[in-house]
């Protein structure tokens, strides 16, 4: 078993290069602290996490490109600041799950609690089933596949990347929108503020088909509706963003 910089209880009972962290048993920060040294990639670049047990705060901050695996439900702010790393729920998530995320995946195998993928820059947040209200709130460039339902004002103040909701919508969709995407193959209750809906057009199909895959969903492209911002609310006029 590769050594490790914290007094951790892993094993790996059928590979040397997955650690497996029983946090019934260990502390999340150890757990963190050892996700995080520099040489993790190369020494243990899979992970196991069990007993999680709706603890908070687990895998974050990660700047590595390994693998976690968590068998259960997790608390606020799971895999939040993600950069690199590929993060795996086998369960459902609390508040803020991927917040801030800058790249790498992030898979919720269950539903996600508010403020999914919160102020994220990049990577890919997959939640299989549904999401709670503020799902991608003021999202700035991450890529966002829900499989089922979102709650109210998702993507609100969502300033760059794609959100798709593969169920339905709540209330104020797109509320105060920027430049964000969203396509929505169910209902939508309401529009928010300055959100308009928009012609689906053939890179727009595209586009869809690309972020479907990427999640592994089998919905058709063809079967959802696109929404953006109508560019009312900005405090200058987006082609003239330069001179300012």
């Amino acid at each position: 078993m590769a050594a490790l910089s914290t007094p951790l209880d892993v094993h790996e009972p059928n590979s040397t290069t997955e650690a497996v962290v029983d946090l019934s048993v260990s502390d999340v920060r150890q757990l963190n602290a050892a996700l995080h040294a520099p040489d993790v990639a190369e020494k243990v670049p899979s992970w196991r996490v069990t007993h999680p047990d709706g603890r908070h705060s687990i895998a974050v901050g990660l700047d590595a490109e390994v693998s976690v695996e968590i068998d259960g439900h997790v608390g606020y702010y799971c895999a939040g600041m993600n950069k690199s790393a590929t993060v795996t729920v086998h369960g459902n998530a609390g508040v803020g799950v991927a917040e801030n995320m800058m790249s790498g995946t992030v898979r919720v195998r269950g539903n996600a609690s508010q403020s999914a993928g919160a102020t994220a820059h990049g990577g890919l947040l997959v939640v299989e089933g549904s999401a709670a209200a503020r799902c991608g709130i003021s999202m700035k460039g991450v890529d966002i596949v829900v499989g089922g339902d979102v709650g109210h004002m998702s993507a609100f103040m969502g300033q760059a990347g794609r959100l798709v909701v593969c169920g339905d919508a709540g209330d104020a969709l797109g509320d105060s929108l920027y430049e964000a995407r969203i396509y929505v193959q169910g209902s939508v209750k309401s529009l928010g503020a300055d959100c308009i809906e928009k012609e689906m057009r053939a890179e727009h199909l595209a586009e869809l088909a690309e972020l479907l895959a990427a999640a592994g969903m089998s919905a058709d492209p063809a079967g959802f509706r696109r929404y953006g911002s109508a560019r009312q609310l900005y405090n200058f006029h987006v082609d003239n963003a330069s001179a300012y």
